[in-house]
């Protein structure tokens, strides 16, 4: 497990959207994503444009707690910008094959 927090926390966006299946399916829920309509970013290509954005940025990646059970995963994430912006993430998985099949993300950031 701590070989995949040191990669969930790294900023290589191709290296981790290379854990999802290429029909693989990524919720994010959020202030501007509400749960009635939340962002879905669907197959690997989108997920790593996705990924490739979140990496660009200035800003450290921890994940915190790990928790898996059998085809299933969950953590939480903080992280941080530069100006002291605080970001926490919950996430979700559920796995197919090896890879990510279906992750949803419940994040919240200082305003």
């Amino acid at each position: 497990m701590i070989c995949r927090k040191r990669r969930a926390s790294s900023r290589d966006g191709k290296l981790l959207s290379s854990f999802y299946a290429d029909d693989a399916l990524v919720r994010v829920i959020d202030r501007n994503n509400p749960p009635s309509k939340p962002r879905e970013i669907r197959g690997r290509a989108a997920i790593s444009t996705f990924w490739d954005d979140i990496c660009s940025r200035a800003m450290t990646h921890k994940v915190d707690t790990t928790i898996a059970d059998g085809d299933n995963l969950a953590f939480t994430q903080a992280c941080a910008y530069p100006d002291g912006t605080k970001v926490f993430c919950a996430a979700m998985l559920e796995l197919k094959d090896g890879r990510i099949a279906r992750q949803t993300v419940v994040q919240a950031w200082d305003e």
